[in-house]
């Protein structure tokens, strides 16, 4: 498999560009939507966002039977316009966020690990896309 290929997600949200920001960065609120399906939930979180910051999340099936934890470095914060950051495994993720129009589009732009298919982690990012413009649209 690849390793310098990228996959590219994305979804608009119903929202002022301050209530996306402010949920998509604020660990209380990540730890309501930060799951790709319903059996799954983020346990804790952390986020310290700045260049040169880290952030942490713990993501564990609600059944008990996996976990893991996802963090990295931030590379680049554009407030209320763009993130960057490189995983703790080293691949690059990209997020811009630009609202027009009422919403806003957030596209995201991530290097896939080796483990697992394309398509599966695909879906999984995107499921928590999708969590995330349900959980801002929901409030």
């Amino acid at each position: 498999m690849e390793h310098n290929k990228t996959i590219t997600i994305e979804t608009s949200v119903k929202a002022p560009i301050k209530t996306v920001w402010k949920m998509w960065i604020t660990p209380e609120d990540i730890k309501k939507w930060n799951s790709a399906s319903p059996d799954w939930h983020t346990t804790k979180s952390e986020n310290d966002l700045r260049e040169g910051g880290k952030f942490s999340s713990r993501m564990e099936a609600k059944d008990g039977s996996f976990g893991f934890d996802f963090g990295g470095k931030y590379t680049k914060v554009e407030d209320q316009k763009h993130i960057a950051f490189t995983l703790d495994d080293s691949r690059n993720v990209t997020i811009d966020f630009e609202e027009k129009e009422g919403e806003v589009h957030m596209v995201e732009t991530f290097e896939p690990e080796t483990q697992n298919p394309i398509d599966m982690q695909r879906d999984g990012w995107q499921g928590i896309l999708d969590s995330f413009k349900k959980y801002v649209e929901s409030k």
